[in-house]
């Protein structure tokens, strides 16, 4: 596979750009090699700039869940540009697509657009504290809410990628307002509360984890954190950011049946584009500015490229089918990488939900961040790069989740299938 010209485009952003890249997992430092510049995609593929094709399991990090390029999001876009492409003004655009989260999402009830997902969880930490007046907040280790401060303490995703565990900038003041529970574990979360109850004003947390692998919560512990919340009049947020219109058309919420007060989205509502949501109770909502004091703004929120964009993708979410068949044609890719990884003698497990999934090289699948230190990272990042020499692009990172779209088919995942095991086999001849 030729990849001169990605390699001389690194070489060049590296001196215009920090790091070369835009996002810190897009460099490949835990998988070795240089990162691949794209140019364009189709389907559930897309196309370097030296013309290579791989069939994509990342998905832009979940929105394609469609596949790429879309033609009813396309013309969105189109028909939405040469109309006006911003505004910064309110838009109809904004109410429909409104009234389309809620209807899948009961529990939200208000909700309010912002940029990105880290402006979603930003905000609703900062509703949680406003409404609450209590100053402390719950999250788990190893789920990443975005580059927020408050947030970005023991966080997974590219942080545990790059080894830095917290990173410099954070205020030890503020930090010290955030504890950080070890995930899936009752009684830290139990002892957290007896500790500091009447001063928690919100507990984040990924509900299935994506930033440090797959991770599903055990239904006790989720349980046992909704009911923690209600006692303590501690406000419970759910990021689903990766999760939402993902694992299932309404999300984590809907798959096991526990309810956030408020929600943060993202990824998905754009379409595509730049985008993100928070929302909940009402009562907590009328809390935001201009109806309450706690005050957010966005000159750009609700821009109506995006906006039209994402209404175009959760129309066609309608049909909720569409989640049976991703994690079928998901398990026909895992089940034979399982079958033969125990033949020859080499740790695999893995999760799958809807259009989403993640896989370990260990025996069992983990429960928390600890966990999934001690999988063989090493392991994960050689089957990375066998698999890229065979066009197929997985997440750059042990410690990301896969995406698949309603495009990858029973026969492309049997092939990606076959194409992992030769990836196997020959990790298994070179120890």
């Amino acid at each position: 596979m030729k990849t001169k010209k990605s390699q001389d485009l690194f070489a060049k952003s590296k001196h215009h750009i920090a790091g070369g890249v835009n996002s810190p997992v897009r460099a490949f430092k835990s998988v070795g090699g240089t990162p691949i510049f794209f140019k364009k995609s189709r389907e559930c593929y897309i196309y370097d700039e030296d013309g290579n094709k791989y069939l994509d399991f990342v998905g832009s990090w979940g929105p394609m869940v469609l596949g790429h390029s879309n033609k009813h999001i396309v013309n969105a876009i189109k028909n939405q540009a040469s109309k006006g492409i911003s505004f910064g003004a309110p838009t109809k655009n904004e109410l429909e697509i409104a009234k389309i989260i809620k209807s899948y999402l009961p529990s939200i009830e208000k909700l309010r657009m912002v940029n990105s997902g880290t402006e979603a969880t930003m905000s609703c930490v900062r509703l949680a504290r406003g409404t609450t007046n209590k100053k402390k907040i719950i999250k788990f280790i190893g789920c990443y809410h975005g580059h927020v401060d408050s947030l970005l303490v023991k966080a997974g995703s590219g942080l545990a990628t790059l080894g830095v565990p917290d990173s410099p900038g954070i205020p030890e003041e503020l930090s010290q307002l955030t504890i950080s529970l070890p995930y899936n574990d009752i009684s830290a979360l139990d002892a957290a509360f007896k500790e500091y109850g009447d001063d928690i004003a919100a507990v984040i947390i990924e509900p299935i984890a994506g930033n440090m692998g797959f991770i599903e919560p055990n239904i006790n512990f989720l349980k046992e954190l909704r009911n923690l919340c209600t006692k303590n009049k501690t406000i419970l947020i759910f990021d689903e950011v990766m999760t939402g219109f993902r694992v299932a058309r309404g999300g984590v919420q809907e798959l096991l049946g526990v309810t956030p007060d408020l929600t943060a989205l993202g990824k998905i509502v754009g379409g595509g584009l730049p985008v993100g949501v928070y929302g909940g109770r009402a009562e907590i909502m009328n809390n935001i500015s201009p109806d309450g004091p706690v005050y957010q703004a966005g000159t750009l929120s609700g821009n109506p490229i995006a906006v039209s964009a994402g209404t175009a993708l959760l129309k066609q979410l309608a049909n909720t089918e569409i989640y049976t068949s991703m994690e079928e044609n998901a398990k026909k890719f895992l089940n034979p990488i399982k079958k033969y990884a125990d033949e020859i003698n080499i740790p695999f497990s893995f999760n799958v939900r809807g259009g989403m999934f993640g896989f370990f090289f260990s025996n069992s699948l983990p429960q928390n961040f600890d966990d999934v230190q001690k999988t063989d990272i090493e392991l994960f990042s050689k089957f990375f790069r066998k698999m890229l020499e065979r066009n197929i692009y997985l997440p750059p990172s042990a410690y990301e989740s896969c995406f698949i779209s309603t495009l990858h088919d029973e026969d492309k995942m049997l092939k990606a299938a076959k194409l992992a095991k030769e990836s196997l086999k020959e990790i298994k001849d070179e120890i």
